[in-house]
């Protein structure tokens, strides 16, 4: 399987998600900012996290200008997997492809801990670590009712350690070819990071 990683001015993951793919024996190539793919390029795409573009305004917003983002569009429209983690979340709710938007924690501070969590599609539990300030998902009244009615909530906080809306942590699109997540399963894969959990997700 050949993965696509996104990088943008900002990006702090990129590192951390290539040695995750690796070691799942994917092929793992960089896709910079200012530059376009083909849909046949790639088989998976993922955006890590980090601050893109310093999360000027708030973040993920700057990146939706970006060349690789009409590529990003163009092959999810086209069934292309994706996946976003915080950042890369983040991004994929500003740009369209996942309804619903991050906003800051609850609490209005950055937090940094492991979290458990709960997979809604199949009752499986992870402990991945969180990193982030804006992390806090909500979605209006209309909205969540989509997501419920579409099965679209894919991962629940065990505990509501920002605020979001039914504790969600990740969703995906209405097809399941586009998923967001706030925690970092690439942080997850050796056990002095404090958890293995990221080795049995798979994307």
């Amino acid at each position: 399987m050949r993965v696509g990683i996104v990088k943008f001015p900002g990006t702090l993951c990129d590192q951390d998600v290539n040695k995750w793919a690796v070691s799942k024996k994917y092929q793992a190539v960089y896709l910079e900012h200012n530059k376009s793919f083909l849909r046949k390029d790639f088989d998976f795409v993922i955006l890590p996290g980090g601050f893109s573009f310093g999360d000027y305004i708030r973040p993920g917003v700057m990146a939706k200008f970006s060349e690789v983002t009409k590529s990003i569009i163009a092959y999810a429209d086209d069934g292309g997997q994706v996946l976003g983690i915080c950042n890369g979340f983040q991004i994929l709710c500003e740009i369209g492809l996942l309804p619903g938007q991050l906003l800051k924690n609850e609490n209005g501070k950055f937090i940094c801990k492991s979290v458990i969590l709960k997979c809604e599609e199949t009752n499986l539990k992870y402990n991945f670590p969180v990193a982030h300030k804006y992390g806090n998902y909500y979605i209006d009244e209309d909205g969540y009712k989509n997501l419920v009615r579409h099965q679209q909530i894919w991962l629940t906080y065990e505990n509501n350690i920002n605020g979001s809306l039914y504790r969600i942590a990740g969703i995906k699109n209405i097809f399941g070819n586009v998923r967001g997540l706030m925690p970092h399963p690439e942080r997850a894969i050796k056990e002095w990071m404090g958890s293995e959990d990221g080795n049995k997700f798979y994307f």
